[in-house]
């Protein structure tokens, strides 16, 4: 690279650095990465001297291809102080090209003359050891250099790939004064690294052709003097008459090209799938320009040699060596599969295994949607077939299903694998710190692949922690590959390739396969990112809709249980809603379908119940509103198809009202599995309820069904997914749980502890919903019941018994409060109802006064005007009571209001 003359690039923010200041903004990052690569070597910015190799051989195969291309080069800039190096992969030059021929004798000899080496480790920042830094093309301009010899020189480098194996086999330099800079340089640049791969590829093929003409050379000699009988050769292309399919022919390939990477004599012989047997045979073969190949044929006819014999549906061979081949039997034809160099047979092998690793990941990563085991599943592809450990690493944000907003501050090491169990890397459930130059900060700062082939030379990576670092190189790992997780623009982490048993390092094939396996596997990990963000969503909302406790009421003494779907949040629910006259209603549902459109709906649901109680509907009444709003809710939501919606499916329903005064337990269910009841002694019985349409069809009705439990009884409501899934029959499942309930005296606490135990899934398909509710009795004694005709003179009497009863009960502080709600509901009752009227007052945990008549006519809280002598008693009753209000029955009403023991 020649002298520009002037002082061009970033001089500031390298004097930042060479002092130690921060200089992250100004600087690209790969250049940054190398100046901190060169300080971590300990070079000097003033260091003058290169290391020297006269052992180079100006007469390689990469000299041989490039130099027609360095020859119209040096004419195209003919003149001007353009200069191009060729260097190989070591960063030797091997050669140089002036525009200016005059220029090379007023340069230092490390500017002009080949055998210097510009890998980084010796030279600094500079092109050529940048571009086997980087592995692609890079420019350097001025003091982006970090030697200061190279402060006037801007340059464009690139490597030059054999394009069989991918490895890089060189570099190609372009140094220039900066004023020579134009958009169409790079292209350029491009363009000639091109040529020259190209015809690295030609001159491959030219020896190719002259081991074929070697073979066909020595198949005329020996049929010149062949004995008797000795077949034929003839093209594998020309065996289809002798049996063979194109299936057929691509299954002796295959052998043959791993017979001709061993480069020795060998025969195998090849059972196709017909049954079939062919012998190839290997032999080596040197063409005259002393070439040394391999060539393999097909021996057809007669009895073969003895021979490895191979099963291509195995893939294995059944003896462990061959000796050499025999000559062909009388009567037996010889077929050409290959001919071929070693080397390309070893590219070709390990071509076909890399296409057959990632055929079988993509079955193989991405079985679950959970982003920790995809992650440990794309670590078990890559061992032991391309690395001997993998680890990768996940920021926290990922792992709970959201995107992180700095992946690089917040790595959390999610899986280690690899041939033993002894890894020498830091484990699993570690967060991991990684500093600036090290091949994985890197690798996530350019969202590249970085490929570290000798990680003794990995400077950053050693210095970040010195100690660690000589712990895995004492176990012979030697070369890494850090590939980021990127899916649909978003960085999901870091996955790192270690070699160590293969003494071969990672090359360019072997990152392009991680890189294909890590693309893969994050956009897997990805899709269980946004399943796991919305699965959690889903559960917040559902878990939010759900009852945060049991309401304070005395009728039933409740437990329950929730437990989620693990492939989604579906729509089941429970509720306990207490209501008037110490009863409770108790409800379960299940809407159809999962994910937040489920659980949604299960909310309205919910509400909706909930309302629908307090109005004191009958449960086949509830049910009916709760059908009617489903069909309308399905109605709006099926206009809204185009918008992306799934619409309602339906969703299944069991309301249960108990009256512990009565121990009458009035049940409706909506296509939902019927009740288990417990009975005191521990026996477990179904009732049999009318089953009723699901929620949702419209217009079909539902019925009611009443049952007067024993005291002390438990009732267990549930859903579907208790006793259902694709592994068990449901009346199996309903005799596992009748036997699980069948013990007496048992709380509802350990009842849902058993039952979750004994039933529920270990990966549940359907969400669980479980509602256990032991029944209790209000006491006779606490219950006072009077039947009043309907004559105004006899409110009186009525409030003077409920003193008495008051009295009894030592609630004489509350008479003055019942006395008064009592004197004003039964005269309402006795002037605008029917009989027949009856008064009752119950003691619970509140004190209830109740009065019944037979006219559905409620009346309604109004605010009277001054003028008026009436409309004031409701208005006093909602005054004095906690709460009051109206329920109708078959025959009637109720009108109640309900007091709490320490209102006095």
């Amino acid at each position: 690279m020649g002298a520009t003359g002037e002082q061009i690039g970033p001089a500031r923010s390298r004097e930042r650095f060479l002092v130690g200041d921060p200089v992250a903004d100004g600087v690209r990052s790969p250049i940054l990465n190398s100046w901190q690569r060169c300080r971590s070597l300990g070079l000097s910015p003033d260091q003058t001297d290169l290391p020297y190799r006269d052992d180079f051989d100006p007469d390689s195969r990469l000299v041989h291809a490039a130099q027609p291309v360095l020859d119209r080069l040096a004419s195209r800039f003919a003149g001007s102080q353009m200069n191009v190096s060729l260097a190989d992969g070591n960063g030797t030059v091997l050669q140089r090209r002036f525009g200016e021929p005059a220029l090379a004798r007023t340069l230092p000899p490390i500017q002009s003359v080949p055998g210097f080496v510009f890998a980084e480790r010796f030279a600094g920042t500079n092109g050529i050891g940048l571009a086997l830094a980087e592995r692609h093309l890079v420019q350097v301009y001025g003091a982006e250099h970090f030697a200061e010899r190279s402060q006037s020189n801007a340059c464009s480098a690139i490597p030059i790939r054999d394009r069989l194996s991918g490895h890089v086999v060189g570099v190609l330099c372009f140094g220039y004064p900066h004023g020579y800079e134009h958009p169409r340089l790079p292209a350029l640049v491009r363009r000639a690294a091109e040529s020259i791969e190209r015809r690295l590829m030609e001159e491959r093929s030219e020896r190719e052709r002259a081991l074929l003409r070697a073979y066909l050379d020595a198949g005329h000699a020996a049929r010149d003097g062949a004995a008797p009988g000795e077949g034929p050769t003839i093209g594998l292309e020309e065996l289809g008459d002798s049996g063979l399919d194109l299936g057929d022919q691509m299954i002796l390939k295959e052998k043959a090209t791993e017979l001709m990477s061993g480069a020795r004599r060998a025969a195998v012989e090849v059972l196709l799938p017909h049954g079939r047997g062919v012998t190839l045979l290997s032999s080596p073969v040197t063409s005259p320009t002393g070439v040394e190949g391999v060539v393999v044929e097909a021996v057809f006819g007669g009895e073969p040699p003895p021979a490895h014999r191979f099963s291509p549906a195995t893939g294995r061979a059944a003896r462990p060596s061959a000796p050499a081949p025999a000559p062909p039997a009388p009567g037996r034809v010889r077929g050409l599969v290959l001919v071929g160099e070693p080397e390309v047979g070893k590219y070709a092998v390990a071509a076909r295994r890399r296409l057959e690793l990632l055929a079988e990941a993509s079955t193989r990563i991405g079985t679950t949607l959970d982003v920790t085991r995809t992650a440990r599943e794309l670590a078990e592809m890559a061992v032991p077939r391309l690395a001997d450990y993998v680890t990768v690493d996940v920021p926290e944000a990922v792992l709970r299903g959201e995107e992180s907003a700095d992946p690089r501050s917040e790595l959390h090491r999610t899986v280690v694998h690899g041939i033993t169990e002894d890894c020498p890397f830091y484990p699993a459930g570690r967060r991991v710190e990684l500093r600036s130059g090290t091949p994985h900060m890197r690798c996530l700062d350019s969202g590249q692949a970085v490929l570290e082939a000798d990680l003794r030379e990995a400077v950053g990576w050693i210095d970040q922690e010195p100690e660690h670092a000589r712990r895995i190189l004492d176990r012979n790992v030697h070369s890494l590959i850090s590939v980021p997780l990127l899916a649909r623009g978003v960085l999901l982490g870091i996955a790192s390739f270690y070699r160590s048993q293969d003494p071969a390092p990672f090359g360019e094939d072997d990152s392009w396969l991680a890189q294909e396996l890590a693309a893969r596997a994050a956009l897997c990990i990805d899709n269980a990112r946004r399943y796991t963000r919305e699965h959690t969503l889903a559960l917040a909302l559902q878990e939010s809709l759900l009852p945060r406790g049991v309401p304070e009421q005395g009728a039933v003494e409740v437990a329950h249980r929730y437990l989620p779907a693990e492939s989604g949040v579906g729509g089941d629910w429970f509720d306990v809603i207490p209501l008037s006259g110490t009863r409770v209603a108790l409800l379960v549902g299940d809407v159809v379908g999962h994910g937040l459109h489920a659980a949604a709906t299960m909310g309205r649901l919910r509400t909706a119940a909930r309302n629908f109680a307090e109005l004191e509907l009958a449960p086949d009444e509830l049910l009916t509103h709760l059908d009617n709003l489903l069909v309308r809710l399905d109605r709006e939501e099926g206009g809204a198809e185009d918008c992306g919606s799934t619409g309602i499916v339906g969703a299944t329903c069991l309301y249960a009202v108990y009256d512990p005064t009565s121990r009458v337990c009035t049940m409706a269910r909506a296509g939902h599995p019927p009740p288990a009841l417990v009975h005191p002694g521990g026996r477990v019985t179904f009732p049999e309820l009318p089953a009723g349409p699901p929620l949702g069809l419209g217009g079909l009705p539902f019925e009611t069904a009443e049952i007067e439990l024993p005291e002390g009884s438990t009732l267990v409501l549930y859903t579907d997914g208790l006793v259902e899934d694709r592994e068990r029959d449901i009346d199996v499942a309903l005799d596992r749980l009748s036997h699980t309930l069948a013990e007496p005296d048992r709380s509802p606490e350990d009842t849902c502890r058993a039952v979750i135990d004994a039933m529920a899934p270990e990966h549940p398909e359907d969400d669980i919903a479980l509602l256990v509710a032991r029944t209790r009795t209000v006491p006779a004694e606490r219950i006072a019941t009077w039947t009043v005709s309907a004559d105004p003179s006899l409110v009186a009497g009525v409030r003077a018994a409920a003193t008495r009863q008051l009295a009894d009960w030592g609630l004489d502080e509350l008479a003055f409060a019942a006395e008064l709600m009592l004197s004003e509901l039964v005269t309402n009752a006795v002037r605008y109802g029917t009989e027949p009227i009856q008064v009752r007052l119950v003691h619970d945990t509140s004190l209830i006064c109740e009065v019944s008549d037979g006219s559905s006519t409620a009346p309604h809280l109004r605010r009277a005007a001054s003028t008026e002598e009436g409309g004031r008693g409701l208005f006093l009753v909602a005054q004095l009571a906690r709460a009051w209000g109206t329920r109708y029955t078959p025959h009637g009403k109720v009108i109640w209001a309900e007091c709490a023991l320490d209102a006095a």
